[in-house]
């Protein structure tokens, strides 16, 4: 099937919305081509690393699973994400079976942490939900306010462990896996969702670090989150997910052949002073597939400004066509 500059712009993004009433905006994004949906929770649950009473108290299971299934009617092969972490931020807080705290997690043998993994992936999908935007892989460091009470471990080996028994019981309940935040970041002095801020951890610390992915590669992870800021030892100008530079060590030296989901596209340390277009044209020439962003009214706009990009010349069609296919190809396995 051909598909129009207009269906492939829609196609690769990632709308994020904070609550379940995404419908006005979503029907109309899918009609024309989108594929993908990331059903998100609000900057004080993110922070708090928990949902709020409020939407515990008030969002049922059969209620999230009609706004999807309003969705799915319009596009069959709908890519649903959320967050769920284990030992971080999980959206799908008592809609589905918990997965294990990390000391409990560690005390767990590889199959059995699978097993539970499994277990909430499972309740996932029935829910509707296709995509887990984890394991998080990173390292954790001295300081990092972004991933605090994120990460899961400081030691290589042992988020590894983690990282690999939650791809395959993840995958095994038809859930795709997002392993983020590649190449991973141990150290950032603040939070690259609210300021411009870069790691500037030696690139032998980021390779010893980078386990946890090799990992989640071994493991067979559907796709790789890129970071949403500068790694200055492999590039000091873009952040990772619109980085040419990062993107190439994830193909090439770590073979990654999956699908390449840039993080947050609306942050400061991201986008750099850039228009969401351009940061956008930027993650697309990087090398990303599929780009995370909030959702709303401009979502129309955006699209519009990528396939302008693409017949001006700023972004080749092929590499638009090509990320297009990628999230179309990905959403048909699930």
């Amino acid at each position: 099937m051909n598909y129009s500059l207009d269906q492939d712009a829609r196609a690769v993004l990632l709308p994020a919305f904070d609550s379940l009433d995404f419908a006005d905006v979503m029907e109309p994004f899918l009609d024309q081509g989108g594929h993908s949906l990331l059903i998100g929770e609000t900057r004080d649950e993110y922070v708090a690393r928990t949902m709020s009473e409020t939407r515990i108290s008030t969002e049922t299971a059969s209620i999230f699973r009609s706004a999807i299934e309003r969705l799915r009617a319009k596009c069959p092969n709908l890519i649903v994400a959320v967050d769920e972490e284990m030992g971080g931020i999980q959206r799908l807080q008592r809609l589905v079976p918990p997965l294990p705290a990390l000391a409990e997690a560690n005390s767990l043998s590889h199959d059995g942490l699978a097993d539970r993994c499994f277990r909430t992936a499972s309740a996932a999908r029935e829910l509707g939900v296709t995509m887990f935007l984890a394991p998080i892989a990173d390292v954790a460091g001295m300081q990092n306010p972004w991933l605090r009470n994120r990460q899961m471990g400081t030691d290589p080996a042992a988020v590894a462990k983690l990282v690999k028994a939650f791809v395959r019981g993840v995958q095994k309940a038809g859930v795709s896996a997002v392993t983020k935040h590649f190449p991973g970041y141990d150290n950032l002095v603040a939070d690259p969702a609210l300021v411009d801020v870069a790691s500037h951890t030696p690139l032998e610390r980021i390779l010893h670090n980078a386990l946890p992915f090799q990992a989640a590669i071994e493991a067979g992870t559907r796709a790789i989150m890129t970071g949403p800021a500068p790694v200055v030892a492999l590039d000091a100008e873009n952040a990772a997910s619109t980085s040419p530079a990062v993107i190439a060590l994830l193909r090439q030296q770590f073979g990654f052949q999956g699908l390449v989901v840039s993080d947050d596209l609306d942050a400061p340390a991201t986008m750099r002073g850039r228009s969401l277009v351009a940061t956008a044209v930027a993650s697309l020439n990087a090398g990303a597939d599929l780009l995370l962003v909030s959702g709303g009214p401009h979502l129309g706009d955006l699209c519009e400004g990528i396939a302008a990009a693409a017949r001006s010349g700023t972004v080749s069609t092929e590499r638009l066509s090509d990320a297009a296919n990628r999230v179309r190809q990905h959403a048909a396995l699930l």
